[in-house]
């Protein structure tokens, strides 16, 4: 049943699309709807958190920022999923490379993510949960990424807590073949499951945490397209 506007979305029932894609960054979900949708109409600004519905080739989608961290896609996507009966949630963001064979500008498809956080907790499941993405979401990801022609690996991210951190144990996570860090897709894959709905995430290497290689705030901003390209395949 429908409980919105919500105190994060101001949207009324109806105004958001079956699909939406998610960007941490308010503004480059404004700068998706500018390149990407077909007159679009923002539905909420609440928090400054900005989304827009529009049409992409004639289907109709949403995008909308869903800030820093678990805490935080964990509430936007429980309301969009259970209050606004969004179906499927592609996340678009950045991350930081712990593979050797990923670099700035490299796009990784999460498959799977793990993390240390304790949001699994609230389930209170009798072992541990492993969040995955939806296969079908995936599977075409994939071949978008061979499309285009973009470099791009398939695999584990790990879901971070925390951004400053004593001791982050990269290598233990490279051990274990996870190929980024990043702070979100553990929260949504989770949200996704217990709603039954589809999710994905999408990621640029915006840093190399082995080798030093970074992006500027601006170039996270407006430039990593390719995965926007990929995610606009999938509505």
């Amino acid at each position: 049943m429908s409980k919105t506007p919500t105190p994060h979305i101001g949207a009324q029932y109806g105004e958001i699309a079956e699909t939406v894609i998610m960007a941490g960054d308010p503004l480059r979900a404004k700068f998706m709807a500018e390149k990407f949708l077909d007159n679009p109409v923002q539905f909420n600004n609440v928090r400054g958190m900005l989304g827009f519905t529009g049409t992409h080739q004639g289907k109709r989608v949403s995008v909308m920022g869903h800030g820093m961290g678990i805490p935080s896609i964990g509430i936007y996507t429980y309301e969009l999923f259970n209050f606004y009966d969004v179906k499927t949630i592609i996340r678009v963001g950045s991350a930081g490379s712990i593979n050797k064979d990923l670099h700035v500008g490299d796009l990784v498809v999460a498959q799977g993510a793990c993390t240390n956080s304790n949001y699994g907790d609230q389930y209170e499941l009798p072992g541990t949960f492993a969040p995955i993405a939806d296969f079908d979401l995936t599977r075409r990801a994939v071949e978008a990424c061979e499309k285009f022609g973009y470099r791009y690996k398939v695999g584990n991210v790990m879901s971070s807590d925390t951004f400053y951190t004593e001791n982050a144990h990269n290598e233990k996570w490279i051990n274990m073949g996870v190929l980024v860090i990043e702070m979100e897709a553990a929260a949504l894959y989770m949200n996704a499951a217990r709603a039954g709905k589809r999710a994905l995430t999408l990621l640029t290497v915006s840093d190399h945490l082995l080798t030093g290689e970074a992006t500027t705030a601006e170039e996270r901003q407006t430039t990593f397209t390719h995965m926007m390209d990929v995610a606009f395949t999938l509505i």
